[in-house]
């Protein structure tokens, strides 16, 4: 496994980078108008080609330089004909210099500011929102929310500009009211926020506008993050030598499946197959190995107990998956203190990370983690709220606490790991909202693992991997009713490059 070189239209930034960057491209355009007039201008021929039958338009503007934005734009719309209505709320004139220039410039041309705290705003083709950008470090309140929860009634599409009022354009939290954009224009950098959690029923369709900045100040800036997406998979998976056995493609032992929990096990050991491990064992209860035999007979189903027998089975992996279907009852418990007890590469899910967060124990510097944001919460003795106001935080929090890699699932999956620029996964839908997605997420770090990938950098094309292989699935049938087993020739394909 190789990964793939970096673009650097893939980097995603934080407040205090965009901030710097933004007074830079200032200081390179020659003062606050000239950036300003190129982000309204870029915002009016956005509308023009993706809302081209538009002739009402609705300008919601705030009192900064969003909303000076937000005045260009009007000013555009104006001269190209259409009927064109900007909106403030009572006390939130332009405040900045070069916001109440363009608002002037707007009036100037014909157009006139309103101030309004109606609950019900009039009829538009499309509803421009320039109301707080990136500017906002809380929830909207009072009139603000109000005209938020207006404007998402209305029932016009919405172009946000350069963040949708009310999202964290850093954390990708969503406190309180907040624009549904039917499309996001991002202003000289993407906003990392914009890309994983609540955002996502935010942002709608993602597009960038540099405004002209010169490649060098980007490259100065200091990344948060940094976004894989579907054609970053292939790049990320390398052929196989012609003269491959099994053995060169790794062993995973799959370890799970508590009695009612099978299929967890089975789940996992499948999707480690179909990403390319040459030998798959699942190790499980007794019972369950006649239905894992003839489910998968390509998957070495062994009956499992803490002992030597077991210790045989750990011997012979290369890395071991262990946490699907386990449960925390003795059983569950005695094979998973055997597991981090044995030495080899590790990925843990589900019950081993529940077990995990009641014991404390010490990892291996080279284990996985793959929790939901519940077990994420468990792992850092918080709660899942917290988790979700900030992914990026909440997963470079797991992987300094636990010394590894940590694969925050959720919309937008956060990959971490200490010393390491974080990703974010740019794929999936939410039909993978269904129980044993995670499973088979288990089972792909396993396999890319076992392929020889490092531990970052294979739970990072794992992630990717699973992610791809569903949006492909839900695109043969839809998301709604997506299984697991759905995905399972998708991975194979996508697997291949």
């Amino acid at each position: 496994m190789s990964a793939s070189s970096a673009r650097a239209s893939d980097d995603l930034y934080g407040h205090a980078a965009l901030r710097a960057l933004e007074a830079e491209a200032i200081a390179q355009a020659g003062d606050d108008d000239a950036l300003m007039a190129r982000a309204g201008e870029s915002a009016w021929r956005l509308a023009e080609r993706a809302w081209p039958r538009a002739r009402r338009l609705l300008v919601l503007c705030g009192p900064g330089n969003n909303g000076g934005d937000g005045y260009v734009f009007a000013r555009h719309a104006l001269a190209a004909g259409c009927e064109v209505r900007a909106l403030h709320l009572p006390g939130h004139a332009p405040r900045t210099a070069a916001a109440q220039r363009a608002a002037a410039a707007f009036e100037a041309a014909g157009g006139q500011v309103e101030a309004t705290a109606t609950a019900v705003l009039p009829p538009a083709d499309l509803l421009v929102d320039a109301l707080f950008g990136i500017g906002l470090d809380r929830a909207p309140a009072g009139d603000a929310a109000a005209l938020i929860e207006a404007a998402n009634a209305c029932g016009a599409d919405a172009l946000a500009l350069d963040a949708p009022s009310g999202v964290d354009a850093e954390s990708g939290a969503v406190p309180g009211a907040a624009i549904r954009a039917t499309r996001t224009l991002q202003f000289l950098a993407p906003h990392a926020g914009l890309y994983t959690g609540a955002a996502l029923d935010h942002v709608g369709r993602l597009h960038l506008d540099t405004l002209g900045t010169a490649p060098a100040l980007l490259r100065r800036a200091r990344p948060l993050a940094r976004r894989l997406s579907a054609g970053d998979l292939a790049a990320r998976l390398r052929p196989r030598a012609r003269d491959s056995h099994k053995g060169a493609a790794g062993h995973v032992l799959c370890v799970g499946g508590d009695h009612g929990k099978g299929g967890a096990v089975l789940l996992a050991a499948e999707a480690a197959l179909r990403s390319g491990a040459g030998l798959v064992t699942a190790a499980t209860r007794a019972e369950h190995v006649p239905a894992l035999l003839a489910r998968r007979p390509e998957a070495m189903a062994q009956a499992a107990e803490a002992g030597a027998g077991f210790d045989g089975l750990l011997e012979r992996a290369d890395v071991v998956a262990l946490g699907p279907g386990l449960g925390t009852g003795a059983w569950g418990e005695a094979l998973y203190a055997q597991a981090l007890a044995c030495g080899r590469a590790l990925v843990l899910d589900a019950d081993a990370l529940n077990l995990l967060a009641r014991r404390g124990d010490a990892l291996p510097p080279e284990t996985v983690l793959t929790p939901h944001p519940g077990e994420a919460a468990r792992l850092l003795g918080t709660g899942t709220r917290e988790i979700q106001r900030d992914r990026y935080a909440a997963a470079a929090a797991l992987a300094r606490r636990y010394g590894c890699v940590a694969v925050l699932k959720g919309a937008g999956t956060v990959v971490a790991a200490p010393g390491e620029l974080s990703r974010v996964i740019a794929a999936g839908n939410p039909g993978m909202a269904v129980g044993g997605m995670g499973d088979l997420l288990t089972g792909c770090v396993a396999a890319l693992r076992a392929q020889g990938a490092a531990p970052f950098e294979g739970a990072c094309t794992a992630a990717l991997l699973h992610a791809c292989a569903g949006d492909d699935a839900a695109g043969e049938g839809g998301e709604r009713g997506l299984l697991p087993a759905d995905l399972l020739p998708h991975l194979r394909r996508r697997a291949n490059p």
